[in-house]
């Protein structure tokens, strides 16, 4: 397709099936049915993100119909795929898991040509599930809503939930009130490949699907080639690790500048495309504070707050590792060393596109971002509010922050935010609890449906964030 037949951002798009996985199913996959629930009642569609990939005519039941009883769609898979993998734990090696409440339902492409998965969550048990029973909680489901939203909203590339189906099911939770109510969840992705998948392949030392595999991800999910004075940019496996790492950098430091505290990066938690998905224990900050931690099980702060670039790092090492069973270790050992520097640029750019100013020099948006650091831990408050009151700054300055923003050019194209500051939407766990109540007290959506809507309002004054220059974005 060329440039100028390309369709417009408010163009939808049409639908495309496109099951490329399939190539890869008879080793990567198991065939799956789906569970077959008592109910199937729609709570949530995403229509916004039908229309980029050709749904946008779909009604409640065809949502219900393929999203809920798993009808198959036209000229796409004929069969769910539970895709295998392994992964790090905490840092536990564990050959026992798989998609074990999910699979892979339909690929089809969206109006920018990238590949994308309708995956689920919750849909039952497959080959992969242990002693799991498959389902997800109603209020796993919309906390992902919640969290998707928000982050797509900040820039972070993400996942976005598309369907939220409840299904009459009553489950029993360790971890919250129960019986508590079930749903399945799907999500539109930019795929499923994990580090963990590549870990598979590795343990298994099967080479010639390893390298069926770096093929299938660089065609579909493709990206810069590495730097020219870099060793072995022209194998395979090489390419694929530098965009990996430049993607999962991205992704960090977009986390970090919205305040997001995933809570379980292990390695089948990473995406090869750089998506940041797959939402459990997640929570924004109340404070800019380092050592918070999402998840209660993680006793140790493995991935804390402060921690997580650390961790995605060792993650994207732990795909080095799997890859050196198609390449010498210093090329890969050289992709790996530009996690820091790609980290920090990201953060930089991503920080002050927050706050809608024109980049500076490195130097200057290293103290402005310390300076805003030491604000927000000064004052306990919370990172939306801060950077809310601080966008687009043009008052008198009166301290050593404000003189450093006032000293910046705006950028052209950035808009003021129509909250307060003290009004800004905010995802802490109070509210997030408030969100859920509602729906679990009442059965009143309506509160859910306003927090969506504010916070779309808020992704929409913030704008487009400018390209890193990886084409997977």
């Amino acid at each position: 397709m060329r440039p100028s037949e390309q369709p417009t951002a408010h163009q939808p798009a049409p639908y495309r099936p496109d099951p490329q996985i399939n190539a890869l199913a008879d080793w990567l996959a198991s065939p799956v049915a789906a569970a077959d629930f008592p109910q199937t009642r729609l709570r949530f569609a995403n229509r916004r993100a039908a229309e980029t990939v050709g749904l946008q005519g779909w009604s409640d039941d065809d949502f219900v119909r393929h999203l809920g009883r798993f009808e198959p769609l036209d000229g796409n898979l004929e069969q769910p795929l539970a895709l295998a993998y392994h992964g790090h734990q905490f840092r536990v090696y564990n050959p026992d898991i798989g998609d074990g409440r999910g699979f892979l339902f339909a690929q089809l492409r969206d109006r920018d040509d990238r590949l994308l998965d309708l995956g689920t969550k919750g849909s039952g048990t497959t080959p992969y599930s242990r002693s799991g029973d498959g389902r997800l909680t109603l209020k796993g489901a919309v906390r992902e809503i919640l969290a998707t939203e928000m982050l797509e909203a900040l820039g972070v590339n993400t996942s976005r939930t598309f369907a939220v189906i409840e299904t009459g099911e009553q489950l029993e939770r360790h971890d919250e009130p129960s019986p508590t109510r079930s749903a399945v969840l799907t999500r539109l992705s930019h795929g499923h490949i994990r580090i963990g998948t590549f870990q598979r392949l590795a343990l298994l030392e099967e080479r010639d699907h390893m390298a069926q595999l770096v093929d299938y991800c660089l065609a579909q999910y493709p990206g810069p080639l590495p730097p020219d004075d870099t060793p072995g940019r022209d194998e395979p496996a090489v390419i694929l690790l530098h965009q990996v790492v430049e993607r999962l950098a991205d992704t960090a430091a977009g986390w970090m500048v919205a305040g997001f505290v995933h809570g379980v990066l292990n390695t089948d938690n990473m995406n090869i495309s750089g998506e940041s998905f797959d939402y459990g224990p997640w929570r924004f900050l109340p404070r800019w504070d380092a050592s918070f931690v999402a998840a209660y099980f993680d006793h140790g702060g493995l991935y804390a707050f402060g921690r997580q670039p650390e961790a995605v790092h060792w993650n994207c090492m732990q795909l080095a590792v799997a890859l050196r069973t198609l390449s010498d270790s210093e090329p890969l050992i050289a992709a790996l060393d530009r996690y820091g520097q790609l980290y920090e640029a990201s953060l930089r750019r991503r920080w002050i596109w927050r706050l809608g100013l024109e980049p500076g020099e490195k130097e200057d948006d290293t103290a402005l971002i310390a300076a805003m650091e030491r604000r927000m831990v000064e004052e306990g408050s919370a990172p939306d509010r801060v950077f809310a009151r601080y966008r687009l700054f043009d008052g008198e300055p009166v301290d050593d922050l404000e003189r450093l923003l006032a000293a910046r050019a705006h950028r052209s194209d950035a808009a003021p935010l129509p909250f307060a500051p003290d009004e800004v939407p905010s995802l802490e766990i109070e509210r997030v609890e408030e969100i859920w109540a509602a729906i679990d007290r009442d059965d009143d959506w309506s509160v859910l449906e306003g927090a969506v809507a504010q916070i779309r309002r808020l992704g929409e004054a913030l704008g487009p964030i400018a390209s890193s220059g990886d084409r997977s974005r």
